[in-house]
């Protein structure tokens, strides 16, 4: 790092490139790719340190929910920041925490009565996985401790989740550090062919995994799926049936399912939890990002009571033996709580129903464009993909196209040659139109 004498004569992004390792990133790429500094969030806009507003597409990250600096997640934040900023989990408890677990559960209708806070998605990810490996155990069933995964599945980054990760990427670098896994075909829906729908895709994978299930079903431990959107995995959408046969099978099979709502959950698919519209329940549901609103890291694994009282004894070594100094962090409870707050008297979920339609209209153009295929939409999260016939330089497109729209105005990233948008539940239908022109531009540009 280099000395800074005076911070004031260096630009932010300079200090920033000397001294922040950011995520995921090769830095070499700044050289050329700017990174932009900045300064302050109101609604769906982002403004730099220029004052340069760029509208916020996809919800920093899929976290935010309702817009930056809200003033009722304000106020929540401020209102207990007055009462205890943190106190640990262990041996303690306070308000936010309880009331937080008790309304999460309530959504479930009871289903998932416990909740287990960490911090990071991938943290609420390996509570999952280790809570179902311990619960076999207890069982005295030890044997079963392997995991099913899905093609191009994402689950985070840590050595747990990563192993329940298919994305080569992440496989090529730290393959030697992860455990072994089943992966399991994806019901992704642009698999049909001609004549098959979202459903017999679904069916089809589902078979393939019946036969997994019927050969292994005695050593594995669980199933991680992303419902109905593999997120990471290029927006891969998929039919609610699939849901259902794999709880089926789980039942079937003496298995347990995770359902990672990290990214779907908290209304992002047209329901609060995604699994809602397969009617069906997981043993284990995870949510973090949109549960508080993209204000403050918090994340949870939510499971059964029967798991629970699995864990319930006189042992120490029988309980769950995990933590974070950060667990149940009051304050991010609270920004949790005024979200679900927001869902309850601003009708939220109802309210989406419209804007998802503001959404499809934004982007009818793409569906007309012969450059364009697989155009979907699941809730508030729209996605298509550029044919591979159409990209010039398919290995810099998502940075040309990242450009482009900046330009425009817009903040997109895409993943490949698939371009989304995740935007907050505050867009109004004039700000979801200069959001599908400016995409639109912005393609062009990057097409050119």
């Amino acid at each position: 790092m280099k000395h800074i004498s005076d911070p004031n004569q260096i630009s932010l992004v300079d200090r920033s490139l000397d001294a922040v390792w950011h995520p995921c990133t090769q830095m070499k790429h700044h050289e050329s790719l700017p990174l932009i500094a900045i300064s302050r969030g109101k609604g769906a806009w982002l403004y730099d340190e220029n004052g340069t507003a760029l509208l916020d597409c996809i919800s920093s990250w899929w976290t935010n929910l309702f817009g930056h600096s809200n003033p009722r997640i304000n106020q929540a934040i401020i209102k207990q920041l007055e009462k205890i900023e943190h106190v640990m989990l262990a041996g303690f408890t306070h308000p936010p925490v309880v009331e937080l677990s008790e309304k999460l559960s309530a959504l479930t209708q009871g289903h998932l009565g416990h909740v287990f806070y960490a911090s990071d998605g991938a943290s609420a990810v390996e509570i999952a996985l280790k809570m179902s490996h311990h619960f076999w155990r207890l069982n005295h069933r030890p044997q079963k401790k392997k995991f099913v995964c899905l093609e191009n599945g994402y689950h985070g980054e840590t050595l747990g989740a990563l192993a329940v990760t298919d994305v080569a990427i992440f496989r090529e670098a730290y393959g030697s550090l992860l455990q072994d896994v089943f992966t399991a075909p994806s019901p992704d829906a642009r698999k049909a062919q001609p004549g098959e729908s979202a459903d017999d895709v679904a069916r089809h994978a589902a078979k393939k995994l019946e036969r997994l299930l019927e050969s292994e079903h005695q050593n594995i431990a669980a199933i991680i799926v992303e419902p109905l959107v593999q997120c990471a995995g290029q927006m891969a959408m998929y039919s609610p049936e699939y849901l259902r046969l794999v709880r089926s099978l789980c039942d079937r099979f003496d298995i347990h399912l995770i359902a990672d709502e990290i990214a779907v959950g908290c209304g992002r698919s047209g329901k609060f939890f995604a699994c809602e519209h397969a009617g069906i329940w997981p043993d284990f549901l995870t949510l973090s990002k949109g549960i508080s609103g993209g204000y403050l890291p918090l994340s949870l694994s939510m499971t059964t009571d029967t798991i629970y009282r699995t864990f319930y004894g006189d042992q120490a070594q029988q309980g769950f033996l995990h933590s974070h100094s950060y667990t149940g962090n009051p304050l991010a409870c609270a920004a949790a709580l005024a979200c679900l707050e927001i869902f309850e008297t601003e009708s939220v979920l109802e309210n989406n129903i419209g804007r998802s339609k503001d959404l499809a209209k934004a982007f009818s153009w793409a569906k007309e464009d012969v450059r364009i295929e697989h155009w979907r939409q699941q809730g508030m999260i729209l996605a298509f993909d550029v044919k591979p016939s159409s990209l010039m330089r398919p290995h810099t497109f998502p940075r040309d196209m990242f450009s482009a729209s900046l330009k425009e105005g817009v903040l997109i990233r895409p993943i490949g040659n698939t371009i989304y948008v995740m935007p907050p539940y505050i867009l109004s239908p004039e700000e979801a139109l200069k959001m599908g022109a400016s995409v639109q531009s912005a393609f062009n540009q990057a097409l050119a």
